[in-house]
Formats: structure tokens, C-alpha cells, sequence
């Protein structure tokens, strides 16, 4: 029999016995389980015999598999998507748990930036999965504090820009020929005059606005100096997604072979390719809820065999602003992860509307 994707009708009572213990042996300790002990599990009397047969039947519908001759079983990855989705049974999370996740995220809130925000929270979600917490974001738009120009070269000038949370952006962009070195001075003023709290995008709608004004206040080449200037800085920044890992150091724990030295090197090979993580991610704004990806079903994890759980999260219009998960091992703790990714995306959430 091919392998195909079989229901949970496929599985008589025994079967789905069996199977769960395989599975659930799995995510316990990464190792094969033999017939014998899964014998001794079984809350029904069978022998190790009749176990090996109902395994060779696990076996043809693609759902576990023998990784050496004579040796136990594992799951395939078809069968822990089957287990995932027909059988997991989802625990919660305590009053404990919930309480540390508010506090911490709470804390990493008193960050001035986006970033330094989800970083933090990230870091805590590792530490609680003992995997690699990682979010994507689209990158707000810093609220500026100050602005300058450098002259350069005759015909190019720098633009500096200072962000009210400390972040600098620098700008190399043409200026007009003839020039004079005062309106660089009278360029920087007229904009820190109107800079203060306002995010780029503030800013150049105004003085868009405002153009006829701003070329009679400060005459025709200055206003062109401010329009290269603020086109130049937002050159580049963009608001595409950005990626944040942390945590990455949790995966080199409790290896056991030097399979699976090798199989981290892969996937932190894999987090290196920031695409395909933010693509994979962006996967999971598709719907509410916990999207879980296992193994070779998408093509970032397809050597690495690893495992991502994930949950968006939303602005205070409801809108989808980004994604955050754990990544780590196919043999994650389903039951426990799953419901602490969507809790911390909800707390997340709602801290992020009251910003």
C-alpha cells in the first residue's frame, strides 16, 4: 500500500493505541520504541507479536517507520501531521505559566522600540520552549527627535536623522548645483522646527502639503534640499517585515548523536536565509490561530527536519501586524507549545494596541 493520508477512521482502537505510544515515546525522548515496550503500555492485553503486526500495518500507511533492521519504531513526518491534527490533545496553560508570560512581556514592553519589544518577548518565549522564539514584524516608523545636513562633495550631501528612541540614519544623497553652505543650516531648522514626535511619513506628507510655502519661506534650491534630503532617508528603510530570533542556543541542548549536531547546523543554516523564514511565517497570517509546519512539508525545514509553531498577532484595528513562534526539533512538545505560542501572541497583541 502507498502511503497516503489516512483518518482517523483509517485506525481501529488498537491501532490508535499503538500509534500514540509510538508517537508519544517520540516526543518523550527522540528514540525509537520497541513492540515489547509499547506491549507493556497498552491499557489492552496484547503480545509483543500481535504489536509488531499491527506496526507493520502503521508501517504500509506511511505513518512510522523502522530508522535500522530490527530496531523500534519512529513516526514519519506524514504520521506526526496525522497526530497533530486527529489526535493531540492540548493541555493549558497554568496560572503560573500565564503570570510569568504577562509579567515578562509587560517588562519587554517598556522598550521604546517595536523591536527591542519583541526581542525581549521572544527571548522569554524561548526560555519557557527550550527552542528558538522568533517573530516577524512589519518595522514601525521611528518618531524623530532630530535632523541634519553635511555637506559631502560639492554636489552631495549627508543626511543625518536622529530617532526620539536613540537610532541613527544616515544618508548619502545628490543636492542641488550652486548650493550655498547656509542653506544646509536653513534646511536642518525649518525641519527640527516641525520634526519633533512625528514619524517620517508625517513629516513628508506636510511638507509635500505645504511645498508652495516651504519654497517661498526658504526659496526654491533649499526646498529642493529638504525634498532630496527626507526622499533620500526614506530610501531604503522601507516597512517590509523584519525577522527577530532568539533563543537560538536552546537547540544545542540534549543532543544526542551526531545526527543531530547535524541537523541544527542545518536549520541554523535555514534561520540564516531570512526570505524563507518571513515568507514561511507570513504563512501563518493566512488564519486565526496556531499554524503548526512539520518537517519537509515546506521547503525551508526539508533537510534540517525541524518544526515551527506559530500565531499572528493583531493591531487595534484587528488587523494581522505579525507573526510569532518557536522553532526547534520535529519532536517538540505539541501539547504544551501550541497553547503558549497563542497566548503569548494574544498578550503580545494587546500590548501592542496600547502603545
Amino acid at each position: 500500500m502507498q502511503p497516503g493520508r489516512p483518518s482517523l477512521a483509517t485506525l481501529n482502537e488498537r491501532s490508535r493505541e499503538i500509534f500514540r505510544h509510538v508517537v508519544e515515546s517520540y516526543l518523550a525522548s527522540g528514540e525509537a520504541v520497541g513492540s515489547r515496550h509499547v506491549a507493556r503500555l497498552l491499557p489492552m492485553p496484547l503480545s509483543p507479536a500481535s504489536v509488531r503486526n499491527v506496526m507493520q500495518d502503521l508501517e504500509e500507511l506511511g505513518l512510522i517507520y523502522a530508522p535500522h533492521t530490527s530496531a523500534g519504531r519512529l513516526p514519519t513526518e506524514l504520521g506526526l501531521r496525522f497526530f497533530v491534527d486527529a489526535m493531540l490533545e492540548l493541555g493549558d496553560i497554568g496560572q503560573e505559566e500565564r503570570e510569568q508570560i504577562e509579567a515578562q512581556v509587560k517588562a519587554a514592553a517598556q522598550e521604546q522600540s517595536l523591536e527591542g519589544l519583541l526581542g525581549d518577548a521572544m527571548i522569554m518565549l524561548s526560555g519557557l520552549t527550550r527552542g528558538a522564539g522568533l517573530v516577524v514584524a512589519t518595522k514601525e516608523d521611528a518618531r524623530l527627535k532630530h535632523i541634519e545636513f553635511v555637506r559631502i562633495e560639492p554636489e552631495r550631501a549627508l543626511a543625518v536623522l536622529v530617532a526620539e528612541d536613540g537610532t541613527v540614519e544616515n544618508r548619502v544623497f545628490p543636492i542641488p548645483p550652486g548650493l550655498p553652505a547656509s542653506a544646509l543650516v536653513e534646511a536642518g531648522n525649518y525641519l527640527n522646527a516641525r520634526i519633533r514626535g512625528r514619524t517620517l511619513p508625517d513629516l513628508r506628507r506636510e511638507i509635500e502639503a505645504s511645498h508652495a510655502a516651504a519654497e517661498v519661506e526658504l526659496g526654491v534650491l533649499t526646498a529642493r534640499l529638504v525634498d532630496a534630503g527626507l526622499a533620500s532617508w526614506a530610501h531604503g528603510t522601507g516597512q517590509g517585515p523584519q525577522l527577530i530570533v532568539r533563543g537560538q542556543a536552546n537547540l544545542l541542548q540534549d543532543l544526542t548523536a551526531l545526527e543531530d549536531l547535524e541537523r541544527i547546523r542545518l536549520l541554523f543554516n535555514d534561520l540564516e536565509t531570512k526570505k524563507e523564514v518571513i515568507d514561511l511565517l507570513g504563512r501563518a497570517e493566512g488564519g486565526e490561530g496556531v499554524r503548526i509546519f512539520i518537517g519537509s512539508e515546506n521547503r525551508l525545514f526539508s533537510l534540517s527536519g525541524s518544526a515551527m509553531i506559530a500565531a499572528p498577532f493583531h493591531d487595534s484595528q484587528s488587523r494581522i501586524v505579525g507573526v510569532l513562534g518557536v522553532i526547534g526539533p520535529t519532536r517538540l512538545n505539541y501539547a504544551r507549545i501550541v497553547p503558549m505560542v497563542d497566548y503569548t501572541s494574544k498578550v503580545v497583541g494587546r500590548l501592542l494596541q496600547g502603545r
